[in-house]
């Protein structure tokens, strides 16, 4: 059911500032940007050659990843694997011991869809599950 690592997730509090870092002094280039979430959240990803980093920033107060970055700082948040369908795995990771974290999934990039798996099930690390 998992197709490989599709990308890595930074939390950034600015995504002009991390782009000075991961496309300027690593040299990797942005393949896209965009808001999500009706303008809660810009995401931006770059291309690492075999997968992709994606600088996720926060654009309103209010939304559960400004929380997270107030807490945390900075920093990796999650990493995210492609499935084919991210309903169908939806419903089946439940029985492989992975239940998923919160409601149905949610619209991510690209026309994607995304869900998350309960940290609790993966030792406190966060995956994301991304497809069509």
């Amino acid at each position: 059911m998992f197709n490989g690592l599709d990308h890595l997730a930074i939390i950034v509090p600015d995504t002009d500032e991390a782009l000075q870092v991961w496309r300027d002094k690593f040299g990797f280039p942005v393949l896209y940007s965009e808001v999500i979430h009706n303008g809660s959240l810009k995401m931006t990803h770059l291309d690492l050659g075999n997968t992709q980093l994606q600088l996720v920033q926060p654009l309103a107060p209010d939304h559960p990843l400004a929380a997270w970055l107030q807490e945390n700082g900075p920093g990796l948040h999650h990493f995210c694997l492609k499935v084919d369908d991210v309903g169908e795995a939806y419903q089946k990771i439940g029985a492989m011991g992975l239940p998923p974290a919160g409601p149905p999934p949610h619209q991510g990039t690209q026309g994607k869809r995304a869900t998350f798996i309960d940290p609790t099930a993966t030792a406190t690390v966060r995956v994301e599950l991304t497809g069509k």
